[in-house]
């Protein structure tokens, strides 16, 4: 019997449905179109009668399940660029390979054997998939065997990977994903990801405030231009840099000079931080700030590997190296009394130096939760996924993720070796 899908509810489980009622955007657009809470959601259909999924409802259904199951791993406008190349945003599409004589299924084309090892071997059972390749047609669904494919991708033969390697593999293969075929899907990619709507950074809060705090308004943020360290740090902590003897070897080895010291960029052009330069910012910001709550440099870098892949901007809804969200730093700010940086807009965050110093405050703060001395396991979980969802399932995998960016740091190395792998 074929699939067919005539509203939200026939393809959706009750809690996504109120999950996509939730965003602001869904909200409105359905609102707008004559939908009724309580009632069936109709789908869109384009001139042929086939269902798909519009810009907003494709935004709200990757930015639901990248920060329920992949925070800090997938950019969520990767999924929806993805999703509209392999299948125009249509849940019910589907894609017969005369060589491989297999078919492709959804929104993102997922192959039912490639969703049957995800789950098995690599345990992504969030959604039930159960070997019923109907399943697959779900939004949800299909947009989660998507995420999780892309996550392997990322660290595809234990190596770090670039976004490109990502997105021409996922169409052509791991062998193909340098091979001149993908290359034209690699180009339309990218043309589509930009063409995608302006996303407010906070409609979704990745870092969740403190329910005490209470926060102005936040507009949309703009992409800072600059892309020097000297344009986003002042004169003093500079210094501090050129003091450091790490990083000092290697911007002089890189042909770098006071005044003028850029940023690396990736094949896309976004600013990141390499590992030694992490360290620096930790370090500094640690020993002048908070010398005496015992945070180790290691694990300042370990989060912001997590979170943000060490990308100046941040990625997807968390900005900056720390991945905190303004709301939370307007809060440390003012409440916590929190003040060495100012931080009066999103952009303030982008700057390497302020997002470690909150980042670091935030960590402090969660340490001491609820005025009792908290395990180093429940302080990084509370980072990522905020203090009440510790307990939660799905923040137990995080803790052995944030020991593997952990070692990545020489000290924890050593310590391991010592027999001690305390954090705080």
């Amino acid at each position: 019997m074929a699939v067919s899908f005539k509203y939200w509810d026939d393809c959706v489980d009750l809690e996504d449905l109120e999950a996509m009622w939730a965003d602001p955007d869904v909200r409105a657009e359905w609102l707008n179109a004559g939908e009724a809470i309580g009632s069936k959601i109709h789908l869109s259909r384009d001139p042929d009668g086939q269902p798909y999924l519009t810009q907003t409802e494709i935004k709200a259904v990757a930015g639901i399940i990248v920060r329920r199951h992949f925070v800090s791993q997938i950019d969520s406008d990767m999924l929806c660029a993805i999703a509209t190349l392999e299948s125009d945003r249509q849940p019910l599409a589907t894609q017969y390979n005369k060589k491989s004589k297999e078919t492709m299924l959804g929104i993102m084309q997922i192959l039912p054997k490639t969703a049957e090892w995800l789950a098995r071997d690599l345990g992504y059972r969030n959604y039930d998939f159960s070997g019923n390749q109907k399943h697959l047609y779900k939004p949800f669904v299909n947009v989660y065997f998507g995420a999780a494919y892309l996550k392997w991708l990322s660290t595809y033969d234990q190596k770090d990977r670039s976004e490109e390697f990502m997105v021409r593999a996922y169409k052509g293969g791991t062998k193909k994903a340098t091979h001149k075929s993908t290359l034209q899907y690699w180009k339309r990619y990218i043309s589509v990801k930009e063409s995608l709507p302006s996303r407010k950074v906070f409609e979704v809060t990745a870092l969740p405030t403190a329910s005490s705090a209470t926060t102005p308004a936040v507009a949309t943020a703009k992409a800072p231009v600059n892309t020097t360290w000297d344009s986003r740090t002042s004169k003093e902590d500079m210094e501090e840099m050129w003091n450091n003897a790490s990083v000092s070897k290697e911007w002089t080895k890189s042909g770098e000079k006071k005044g003028k010291v850029r940023f690396s960029h990736d094949v896309e052009k976004r600013p990141y931080l390499s590992r030694v330069e992490l360290r620096g910012v930790s370090e500094i910001i640690l020993a002048k700030h908070f010398s005496t709550r015992r945070v180790k440099p290691a694990v300042l870098c370990a989060l912001s590997e997590m979170v943000s892949m060490r990308f100046v901007d941040g990625v997807g809804q968390r900005v900056g190296l720390m991945g905190i969200d303004y709301p939370t730093a307007r809060w440390l700010y003012k409440d916590v009394g929190c003040k060495v940086y100012k931080v009066e807009s999103v952009e303030d965050l982008t700057k390497p130096f302020v997002s470690m110093y909150f980042g670091a405050a935030y960590l402090a703060w969660l340490s001491e939760y609820e005025g009792r001395e908290r395990t180093p396991q429940f302080i990084v979980q509370a980072y990522l996924t905020g203090p009440q969802k510790v307990n939660h399932p799905e923040t137990g995998p995080l803790w052995l993720k944030f020991e593997e960016a952990l070692s990545r740091y020489e000290d924890f190395k050593k310590e391991h070796e010592e027999g001690s792998c305390t954090i705080l």
